[in-house]
């Protein structure tokens, strides 16, 4: 057990050492398991976020085919120099904002427009006296209420937060994709701050009253 455990660690490690660059090269070549992995390292975080733009799992999948479908037509004009991760997300968000001006269910159109220690989980940000619900029900309302009150968000702080919780960029990452400075990306998120845990706070009141 401890040997596989042992194998497993050591070929994450192995493949984290890989960059992007290389993983293009080597798809490029006709070694599909460049792109393979290329899709492993980034799946997860581009659907979270995805997902949380559209609040639809089922479109989130087709939107995220379509991103790297745009990754592996787009490789020979890529830079390779640098990690992907921000052209990533960029081509995600608008490709969410095409897809919200059709079903024009939200309008992000305007979403052109603190340190890493003090970030916290959206949960996080619940005040003290709010006690985490256990039930997975409850667990659901919460969620729901999470993604209401991004939503209401200022659509310049909107992108940011969605950015730093669903897809966990780092500021220097949001600001490449956002095409706007790290500085401002950090003082968005943290103006944003208060304003979610106003909103849940007052959301989880409410919940509460209800139960």
């Amino acid at each position: 057990m401890q040997v596989r455990e042992r194998s497993k660690s050591q070929a994450k490690n192995e493949a984290a050492q890989i960059t992007d660059g290389m993983l293009v090269q080597r798809t490029m070549a006709g070694d599909q398991t460049g792109f393979e992995m290329l899709v492993s390292r980034y799946n997860v975080a581009l659907f979270n976020f995805i997902c949380h733009c559209l609040g639809d799992y089922d479109l989130a999948s087709d939107i995220l085919q379509q991103v790297f479908l745009q990754l592996y037509i787009s490789m020979p004009k890529l830079r390779t120099g640098e990690p992907l991760k921000a052209w990533l997300f960029q081509v995600a968000r608008n490709r969410c904002l095409d897809e919200l001006r059709r079903k024009r269910a939200i309008h992000f159109s305007e979403l052109e427009s603190s340190s890493d220690d003090d970030d916290l989980s959206p949960l996080d940000i619940m005040p003290d006296n709010s006690p985490l619900p256990d039930e997975t029900a409850e667990h659901n309302d919460l969620q729901r209420a999470l993604r209401q009150a991004i939503d209401n968000l200022p659509p310049k702080f909107r992108s940011v937060v969605l950015l730093r919780y669903a897809g966990q960029l780092s500021f220097s990452e949001i600001g490449r994709t956002l095409k706007m400075p790290e500085a401002t990306a950090k003082t968005y998120f943290q103006r944003a701050r208060p304003l979610l845990r106003q909103a849940l706070a007052l959301q989880w009141q409410t919940l509460k009253a209800t139960i």
